[in-house]
């Protein structure tokens, strides 16, 4: 049984999930929107209706999902979190290393190290940690 990141974001995840779809040249994202629920049952405040109940890329294979908290929820960016991407695609990773930092941190650049010929780790502009190793 696999363990599915999903991630929360703050009112941006059709922007994240753009900026990832370009990093790791994706197909195009599964997004649904609040205002896209559908049925008469759909009561949702019109400043919501944009915000994304539910979006899903996927990564060299991997699903990733997202989210964005609703007013009523308290947004928190943590550090307990990173995201991993192993790949025996080094220019995938490579582009990922490359548009990842693009107004984010770069922590350990890429470089080869004792468990991998390319290791990089860095937080993008949204707060999310990456690290990206070829196999």
């Amino acid at each position: 049984m696999p363990v599915n990141p999903y991630l929360m974001l703050n009112g941006n995840a059709r922007e994240v999930i753009e900026f990832y779809e370009k990093a790791f040249q994706t197909e195009p994202a599964e997004i649904m929107t609040y205002g896209d629920i559908p049925g008469p049952e759909n009561e949702t405040p019109e400043e919501m209706k944009s915000l994304v109940v539910h979006g899903r890329i996927f990564i060299d294979g991997t699903p990733i999902m997202f989210s964005d908290v609703t007013p009523d929820m308290e947004y928190k960016e943590g550090n307990n979190v990173n995201l991993t991407v192993v790949s025996d695609n080094v220019e995938l990773l490579k582009n990922a290393y490359k548009i990842l930092q693009e107004d984010g941190k770069l922590e350990m650049e890429m470089q080869k190290t004792f468990w991998s010929e390319n290791y990089a780790k860095l937080t993008d502009k949204f707060g999310i940690h990456w690290q990206l190793s070829s196999e």
